[in-house]
């Protein structure tokens, strides 16, 4: 007989199929936000180079945004650092806050009615009306550019905070009853792990609207960041250095918003493996 040998190892191809996979993913992840990128910069250069749709006073060329970069990396570069810190220093102070006033919410009704509607009207304020106010209210420095960020931050993380945890999945609810549990070993077992998904979605809400927070918070401010750059460089009249410095912050928002989605994979690795394979 020619059969093959009951030890042979009938399954070895399936280990090479995720690895195979895995190297079909990768040039897509790199690939399709570069395809994006080229398309975006080339329709950029056809408004204001090709066709010249768009006066270089409202909108500079590319090209003329590259050499300001380039130019001046000495001046926005330390500028980009200290954007960058206060927008995660204020992103972090806006997360823990909003995490606790979205536990208070969802722990008591009656808390949920007396203050849910003022957390609403603080956020339908535009933020940039406080701007003047800030420098009055808490002085010059970090003070202005953090309270701007807390502004704009709070009430996404608050609002999935609260909806994650008054959204708990009832077969785990009810296996936390039938366990006998307490409500503390539910909340940390059972309905704080299952509201995680929802508070990152709130949080990767908030991460670009911290930048937002910080550029804005930097106008009335003595930071020397990207958004203290932007209104120097634009009152000289030097619109292609001030653009580089708007294409900086998008770069800012870009890994910023790309490192919490990498720690949400990191520290909900369950959640891929529950959800659609999208």
């Amino acid at each position: 007989m020619t059969g093959a040998p009951t030890g042979a190892p009938a399954a070895a191809p399936s280990p090479a199929a995720p690895a195979r996979s895995r190297t079909r993913v990768r040039p897509a992840v790199v690939g399709l936000p570069a395809l994006g990128l080229v398309i975006v910069v080339t329709a950029w250069w056809l408004l204001t180079s090709g066709l010249h749709v768009i006066h270089p006073a409202v909108l500079p060329a590319p090209q003329s945004v590259w050499r300001s970069l380039t130019g001046s990396a000495h001046v926005l570069l330390p500028a980009m650092g200290i954007t960058t810190w206060m927008t995660v220093l204020g992103f972090l102070l806006s997360s823990a806050a909003g995490v606790l006033i979205g536990m208070a919410l969802a722990a008591s009704r009656r808390v949920e009615r007396m203050f849910a509607p003022l957390l609403v009207a603080v956020n339908a304020v535009p933020k940039i009306a406080f701007g003047p106010l800030l420098v009055v209210a808490v002085g010059w420095g970090q003070k202005p550019i953090l309270t701007m960020v807390f502004l704009l931050c709070f009430f996404p993380i608050v609002l999935s905070t609260a909806t994650g945890l008054t959204t708990t999945p009832a077969d785990l609810a009810e296996l936390g009853r039938s366990l006998n549990a307490s409500w503390w070993q539910t909340f940390r077992k059972v309905r704080f792990p299952a509201a995680l998904p929802q508070i990152f979605v709130g949080l990767k809400v908030a991460m670009p609207l911290a930048a937002i927070g910080a550029v804005i918070g930097e106008f009335y401010s003595d930071r020397p960041g990207l958004g203290y750059q932007i209104l120097q460089y634009n009152g000289i009249g030097d619109f292609p250095t001030a653009w580089a410095a708007i294409v900086l912050v998008a770069l800012m928002s870009i890994l910023l918003y790309s490192a919490l989605t990498l720690l949400e994979r990191l520290t909900l690795p369950w959640v891929k493996a529950t959800t659609s394979a999208r």
